[in-house]
């Protein structure tokens, strides 16, 4: 997430975001045609007798590969996996080949499959049923409002180099820093109910800053590397004889995997789907992983594995940059990482935000959620609700807890959210290849159940793993009730919104990805 980003991840963990921002919720869709329409209308008509107006099908597979990048390749879940030493590239490894090769084959087969809008909530509704889909969906929404404010955390501790390095201290500023996050939290609800027009440029900027950091990053490790050598040893590379902190770390990782499953909400935008998204998921997953493996690398020959969680890269820049004096380089790496922090931010809040607006259509949520702006035609109130939550969430951590916990917490949770639609994903493609005799799909039944099979054995253990806490943790006990009461309050609602309230409301009939079926609700309800 990604996360993009994460992420939900990068995984977060992303570094993907043009696609993660709200689309302009037109009448009707060009690939939605196909869907079930409501009667009385023709097939390509909308509501009013006129002709439906389509989106454009513009991103080709360069613009898929970059889009990729930035959703999945997250640069703030970096630090505080690198803080546990280098046995953690041993674990970026094998959550790529175990958890990021079947999440592309999961995201390719499901969307071929299910190509209508909604992603990981319609995958489970149409394989296991209407309260795993929304299931699914919820915990990939709720996930990103617990997400979005490690964002924020993240950008005042990087943000503050930006003024100069006498003004670190602000981050652990309780005061400065709740403030900092609000403002910024809020910038970004309003750029994403403006609409697309407005939020994408938030989002390519981001992603340029995102390049543009990992870059200078890797390059001055390299020249640092070359010069001076470095202090990791091979013996830092082995599991430690208390590998408790590093286990926490594998769930995180695999929450820094996340991504690719995004494709899904902008499908009606890709030129060719079914050729162009295969070969983009490739590329986008080989330089993700490079980077992320890149990165860590580099922060481990700068400063060590000890390194701050939130600012950690920032300090790794100035380290590296003193020694080979180019000190001048700080700020503006801590402007471009501000921006690619912001970007992320602004995919997340945008992108998740079309998940309770599908609910709220299904009357699984209060119908409100599901309308849209009359002027900027984007689920503003889904926004709205989602900054609300998240505001509360920066608030309600930042009073028990310092900054540093805070963010590992606020992470740790996340991941066991963000890692439940993925249980469904990988379930999926078991399912396929049990229960067909012959593929529909776009592979063969052992690929499909090597790719399920891997993946939904890693994400359990990643979702176990991440219970283990972290070095920031001052208490266990905290930690745990915060896990498991958080995890289960989050189910719980889920299951109150499904069976209890949306069992009292009358059903509109509508199909997700419908977007004829969208005009219709919306006049229902005038």
């Amino acid at each position: 997430m990604g996360t993009a980003a994460s992420g939900c991840p990068a995984e977060r963990s992303s570094a993907s975001s043009g696609f993660w921002v709200a689309q302009r919720f037109s009448a009707a869709t060009h690939a939605l045609r196909k869907s079930l329409q409501p009667p009385r209308f023709s097939r390509n008509l909308s509501t009013t007798g006129q002709p439906a107006p389509h989106l454009k099908r513009v991103l080709g597979r360069r613009d898929l590969v970059l889009l990729f990048v930035v959703a999945v390749f997250n640069l703030n879940v970096v630090p505080s996996i690198a803080a546990n030493g280098g046995v953690t590239v041993w674990l970026w490894i094998i959550s790529l080949v175990l958890f990021f090769w079947p999440q592309g084959i999961a995201v390719i087969e499901l969307a071929h499959r299910y190509p209508g809008e909604g992603g990981v909530y319609l995958w489970a509704k149409e394989v296991f049923g209407d309260f795993h889909g929304f299931l699914s969906g919820w915990c990939y929404w709720t996930n990103n409002m617990l997400y979005v404010p490690t964002v924020m955390l993240y950008f005042v501790g990087v943000s503050v180099y930006v003024v100069g390095p006498g003004h670190q201290g602000l981050a652990d500023n309780k005061i400065f820093a709740s403030t900092a996050s609000l403002t910024l939290l809020a910038l970004l609800t309003v750029l994403n109910i403006l609409g697309l027009g407005v939020g994408k440029w938030i989002n390519n900027i981001g992603a340029i800053g995102t390049f543009i950091a990992a870059a200078v990053l890797i390059g001055l490790g390299a020249i640092i590397w070359s010069r001076f050598g470095t202090s990791i040893s091979a013996a830092d590379f082995q599991i430690p004889a208390n590998p408790r902190f590093v286990l926490n770390s594998f769930g995180v990782i695999c929450f820094g995997l996340v991504g690719l499953e995004l494709a899904s909400v902008m499908g009606d935008e890709i030129q060719d789907p079914s050729r162009t998204l295969p070969g983009a998921v490739a590329w986008g997953g080989v330089l993700s992983g490079a980077l992320y493996i890149g990165v860590t690398l580099t922060l481990l020959i700068a400063i060590g594995k000890n390194v701050n969680v939130l600012q950690g890269i920032v300090q790794a820049v100035n380290h590296m940059a003193g020694r080979i004096r180019l000190d001048w380089i700080t700020v503006p790496f801590a402007v471009m990482l501000s921006l690619s922090i912001a970007g992320i931010g602004s995919a997340w809040m945008g992108g998740c935000a079309r998940i309770p607006f599908v609910a709220g259509l299904d009357s699984y949520m209060p119908s409100w959620m599901g309308n849209i702006h009359p002027r900027f035609a984007t689920p503003y109130a889904a926004l709205i609700v989602q900054a609300i939550v998240s505001a509360f969430l920066v608030v309600m951590n930042f009073a028990g807890a310092g900054v540093q916990e805070t963010f590992q917490k606020l992470l740790s949770l996340a991941v066991v959210l963000q890692l439940v639609p993925f249980l469904y994903m990988f379930g999926a493609l078991v399912k396929f290849a049990s229960t067909e005799s012959v593929s529909r799909g776009q592979y063969g039944r052992l690929t499909l159940f090597l790719a399920g099979a891997s993946g939904l054995l890693t994400t359990i253990l990643g979702i176990a793993l991440v219970f283990f806490p972290a070095q920031q943790i001052t208490s266990l006990w905290a930690y745990e009730l915060w896990m498991f009461g958080g995890t289960l309050f989050f189910v719980g609602l889920a299951a109150f919104f499904f069976f209890v309230y949306g069992r009292n409301k009358a059903p509109q009939k509508v199909r997700v990805g419908t977007a004829a079926s969208v005009v219709q609700a919306s006049e229902a309800r005038r």
